[in-house]
């Protein structure tokens, strides 16, 4: 089997230097034979239980995704497969910005955590891990309608508008979910970054587009029931990957509600089992209500409102004017009229221009590395946009190359300066003009002076979209995400060593030939040296069953048994386990 090598093909290769930074190498080494032994347990038994009670296309999924039952998968495997079907896989560093995440998704990448929760987390882990992403998210997408859902959802998502907040959280969540998965985190640690969790989320702000859509995503992808009230279907990835919850959630006491846009305002709380969920009808609806909210979204609207996002985000971000001049980069100011039509907008730092998603040559950071600043609408006495100039209109400015030019826009704003050159879109209109010793003013205000250098004016009548993040994906480098947040870990006790030995040598004679007297060796050195452990003992019960060990199976059975009874919170697991074994 591979461990490092991250699978190449189209759409990896095609993805933009910011995500593929949120890659990592799977280091199928670095899983423990306990860990192979909690992907079993949780996969044997969500295939027995979710056969019944999840969308028809969960098991073929499972096949067509070369998911295995009895070992955690190789990224390397999944992506020959997924190939297939017109997807990817890459393993990634936990928890990573969701507007990255609902990118990946649009490429038709999915991205899967390779960590695997810890044993005493078996049941559920807020952290994303290789048995939420795998198995829960890669069986699904065989079904035609979901996958165009999905990468539909990514595509859409990646342009959703974030808050200060909304990063704050990312963070808490991140944190959280680091310290509960580490192997040697303190009760005080972990009760502190729930805190800070509980305390963020329980904060009355305005949601943000992306805490909005966000909403969206956790009760469709995540948390997703399909077909009727009465007896719904798993197809969310957080069901399908909690063995307590994908029970639990058709319970009656968990209210079912038909899935509408209304799901974007109904907030979640990651820590607890959810009180109710959403049930859509099938796959197809879900797309109805993902285009009823990209309608209302910045990038469709554009605006004083989308702006005015951007600016309050305090992050990277575009906007496309009416001629499809496309400006991206920090927006920190604009000027608004009285109709709240933008007329100024300005950026601050590293700014880029581009048209159709691609950076206009001689126009990206090195050009303007100290922002962008321009003003838009229509000039005043003609009430006419200069995109909708005529040659006539353009004489009648002085509008040739090295001759003085002045606009004075309805409102209010003069620019004048010394033409250079114009800049036009395939339809012939003009999208930029270059100008030097230029003076741009408003009402009493110098908004630039010819002492800034060259001032090149944008065009275009109105703000038609505004998105997050930047047109042209290649403008910009990327930010460094920091893949060292994991807590290092720490260092494994001969008896922990020890217990991971027994485990492996099961997993060996599971493969190979049965040695009685094997078996009946470990299972003396695992009750003298670790008592609390229940899931090796289930697993070797299952190996003493299968091969008539009446005799043995019955020593483990008591000793189940009185593991039940000494650790009362494990029993159901225990239970579910033998139920398995004899079903």
């Amino acid at each position: 089997m591979e461990t490092n090598h991250i699978q190449e093909n189209e759409l990896i290769s095609k993805l933009p230097p910011h995500l593929k930074q949120f890659i990592k190498p799977q280091n199928y080494e670095l899983y423990t034979p306990i860990n192979q032994a909690v992907w079993r347990y949780v996969m044997r038994k969500n295939v027995d239980y979710l056969s019944k009670v999840a969308h028809e296309s969960y098991l073929e999924g499972l096949e067509k995704t070369g998911i295995s039952i009895d070992e955690i998968p190789s990224m390397y495997g999944m992506n020959r497969i997924l190939k297939e079907i017109g997807w990817a896989a890459v393993a990634v560093d936990g928890f990573i910005p969701p507007n990255a995440f609902m990118e990946f998704q649009a490429y038709k990448v999915l991205v899967i955590a390779s960590e695997i929760r810890q044993l005493e987390n078996i049941e559920y882990t807020p952290a994303p891990d290789i048995i939420h992403e795998g198995a829960g998210h890669a069986p699904i997408i065989a079904s035609p309608d979901y996958a165009e859902y999905l990468r539909r959802f990514g595509a859409i998502g990646s342009k959703a508008i974030a808050s200060a907040h909304d990063m704050d959280l990312y963070h808490a969540v991140r944190d959280l979910s680091i310290i509960k998965e580490a192997d040697h985190a303190s009760a005080e640690a972990i009760q502190e970054a729930e805190q800070r969790v509980d305390t963020l989320q329980n904060k009355k702000v305005e949601p943000s587009e992306i805490a909005l859509i966000r909403n969206l995503h956790w009760w469709t992808v995540e948390y997703g029931l399909v077909g009727s009230l009465e007896n719904p279907k798993i197809y969310g990835a957080g069901l399908l990957s909690s063995i307590g919850e994908s029970k639990s959630c058709l319970l009656p006491e968990v209210k079912k509600i038909p899935y509408s846009i209304d799901a974007a305002t109904q907030d979640f709380d990651i820590t607890k089992p959810q009180p109710q969920l959403f049930v859509t009808p099938d796959f197809a609806y879900l797309a109805e209500v993902l285009e009823e909210f990209a309608d209302k979204m910045a990038v469709r609207k554009g605006g004083y409102k989308g702006l005015q996002k951007l600016i309050d985000s305090n992050s990277l971000g575009t906007i496309e004017l009416s001629t499809g001049i496309q400006i991206s980069g920090n927006f920190i100011k604009m000027i608004t009229n009285e109709d709240h039509e933008v007329v100024y907008f300005e950026t601050i730092g590293e700014t880029a221009l581009a048209n159709k998603d691609k950076e206009l040559i001689g126009h990206g950071i090195q050009t303007h590395a100290n922002g962008f600043r321009s003003p838009i609408g229509k000039l005043k006495g003609i009430n006419l946009a200069i995109e909708n100039m005529g040659p006539r209109d353009l004489k009648a400015y002085n509008f040739y190359d090295n001759k003085r030019i002045e606009f004075t826009f309805d409102s209010g704003i003069v620019v004048e300066g010394l033409n250079v050159t114009g800049i036009r879109n395939l339809r012939g209109e003009l999208i930029l003009i270059q100008f030097t010793d230029c003076t741009v003013t408003y009402k009493n205000e110098v908004l630039f002076s010819p002492e800034e250098g060259d001032f090149y004016m944008a065009v275009g009548s109105q703000i038609t979209s505004a998105f997050a993040g930047a047109a042209d994906p290649y403008s910009f480098e990327a930010l460094i995400h920091e893949l060292s947040t994991s807590l290092d870990k720490k260092e494994k006790s001969d008896k922990e060593i020890k217990l991971e030995q027994l485990y492996q040598q099961v997993r060996i004679l599971r493969q190979n030939t049965i040695d009685k007297e094997g078996l009946e060796e470990i299972f003396i050195q695992l009750k003298a040296e670790h008592q609390q452990d229940w899931l090796l003992s289930l697993e070797l019960y299952e190996l003493a069953e299968q091969n008539k060990m009446e005799s043995f199976a019955n020593d483990i059975r008591q000793h189940l048994e009185k593991l039940k009874i000494s650790r009362p919170k494990i029993a159901h697991l225990i239970e579910d386990g033998l139920e398995l074994i004899h079903a």
